[in-house]
């Protein structure tokens, strides 16, 4: 094969990734926006995963979850468990032997926590052992004194 026909059969076969960003119009990206803005301000306040729980809380009472399940449909229902978990659902219609969609997410707060025995001392210089959660690298931080 000569090298543009392989060049012509790429183009056609290849998927040439694009940035959702060119694609959406000024609406869509002002809505960006603005999710950003409330996501943003979750962050800040939700630093633990007891103060997510609390935070998702709040929200999921403003948008008709309950703690105790009413008797009409559809049943939102929210429960909390040792203020480090959350589960909130809504019943359909049907049984759940007509089939249940369910979407799972994990709660995690990206942070260092001291060993029991953190401190290092040499030389006039200390060095704090840590465990890292929530997707952290090595990498990602100074790890060298």
């Amino acid at each position: 094969m000569k090298k543009s026909e392989i060049k012509r059969i790429s183009e056609k076969l290849i998927s040439k990734p694009k940035l959702v960003w060119d694609a959406i119009d000024k609406k869509e990206k002002k809505g960006v926006f603005g999710f950003d803005k409330e996501y943003q301000h979750f962050l800040n306040k939700a630093k633990t995963e007891r103060e997510a729980v609390k935070i998702i809380s709040e929200i999921a009472l403003k948008n008709g979850f309950s703690p105790n399940p009413p008797s009409t449909h559809p049943i939102k229902l929210m429960k909390t468990f040792q203020e480090k978990l959350i589960a909130l659902s809504i019943s359909g219609r049907k049984g759940i032997n007509e089939g249940i969609n369910l979407i799972i997410s994990h709660l995690d707060s990206p942070r260092l926590d001291l060993k029991q025995n953190p401190l290092y001392e040499e030389v006039d210089l200390a060095f704090m052992k840590t465990h890292y959660y929530g997707g952290i690298k090595k990498f990602q931080w100074l790890t060298r004194p």
